[in-house]
């Protein structure tokens, strides 16, 4: 798929740790020269084409390769936006460490030694035996620290006492009984949802928008979700009913399109968030180019607060792949045979100790 089956990776803190190797604090540098770089933005007065409609026209594939990632690494606390230089520095380091065709590195966690700087990190000390180099994808770079505009440090809101018990709980739930069945996997692991919305750049992150006068069409390229958004001014559905992805309606703010989502299903799960999830989205075309995507999230039920973020969407000219979820999925089998060999050698391991 060109390159685009990398999962998650944030190579911002790499940036970090390439000073922190040479030993300078980014955390602790004067904020005059982060004040010279402008945050990442789109021009301040465009005007996008229009519809046959007269709506403006976000139709087409979108991209999310970014790299930024969702929270601003500890080591960058206090610093929103990266001097043009510390960009250089970043995209010099990404190259160096994805280079080649070692294996792929999945998620942020691989970039925790380069952030304190405790020693020199090859991707051979992240792999995961699926994926080499050549499927990464090629990220698009920016100043920012964080995809989080609020709060202003750039960090999700603390989660509230009933969302740490929960999490706490599933924990344990997962290590006693997350490897009996399928039942037992994430949703996306089952082929069931990807979720929306979906941060997650660089892993099949496109998106393609239909409109039509009365509705707009979102669909992800991950399992093929689709959201038929009404622009009709209708109200949400009855509360007694809750989807995977949430009951969406929208309206015209000027040229944004802005999408209020509610009624999720207790089984859908966004970042820990399930039924009480409310979420507005905001499209904003802002080059043609480019579409700035925004969201507001609130649960109280997760969250102390209300947190947002922004993610810069870049128009692509690739066609929306085919995402054959459950054909050939071997790692689901692969997963559950694994633990049942795993527990066939600690039952052998038993009987041999008595």
């Amino acid at each position: 798929m060109r390159q685009r089956l990398l999962a998650s990776i944030s190579v911002l803190a790499a940036v970090a740790s390439s000073v922190a190797l040479a030993g300078v604090n980014l955390a602790g540098q004067a904020q005059t020269a982060a004040a010279k770089t402008k945050p990442a933005a789109g021009p301040n007065k465009y005007t996008p084409p229009r519809t046959a409609d007269g709506q403006p026209d976000l139709q087409g594939v979108w991209a999310n390769n970014n790299a930024t990632p969702l929270e601003r690494p500890v080591a960058l606390a206090g610093k929103p936006f990266l001097t043009e230089a510390e960009v250089a520095t970043l995209k010099a380091k990404a190259d160096e460490l994805f280079a080649g065709d070692g294996d792929a590195a999945f998620g942020d966690d691989v970039f925790v030694s380069l952030l304190s700087g405790s020693k020199k990190f090859t991707s051979s000390d992240a792999t995961t035996g699926n994926y080499n180099q050549f499927w990464i994808t090629d990220r698009d770079f920016d100043n920012r620290t964080s995809l989080v505009t609020d709060p202003a440090d750039g960090r999700l809101p603390p989660l509230t006492a009933e969302a740490q018990k929960r999490r706490a709980s599933l924990q344990v739930d997962r290590a006693q009984r997350g490897f009996n069945g399928p039942e037992d996997r994430a949703l996306s692991e089952r082929c069931i949802t990807f979720g929306a919305p979906r941060l997650q750049a660089a892993y099949n992150s496109y998106v393609q928008i239909f409109q039509a006068r009365d509705h707009v069409a979102i669909v992800m390229e991950t399992i093929h979700d689709a959201r038929i958004i009404p622009l009709d001014g209708r109200p949400h559905i009855g509360q007694n009913i809750q989807q995977w992805l949430g009951d969406s309606v929208g309206h015209w703010e000027g040229d944004t399109l802005v999408v209020d989502t509610t009624n999720y299903s207790p089984k859908s799960d966004f970042r820990g968030s399930h039924e009480h999830l409310h979420v507005v989205e905001r499209f904003t075309r802002v080059s043609p180019g480019r579409i700035d995507y925004e969201i507001r999230v609130d649960d109280p039920t997760t969250w102390t607060r209300p947190w947002s973020a922004m993610i810069p969407l870049k128009l692509s000219h690739d066609e929306i792949y085919e995402y054959a979820c459950h054909e050939g999925n071997e790692g689901m089998e692969g997963i559950l045979a694994g633990a049942r060999a795993q527990e066939k050698a600690a039952e052998g391991a038993a009987k041999k100790e008595r």
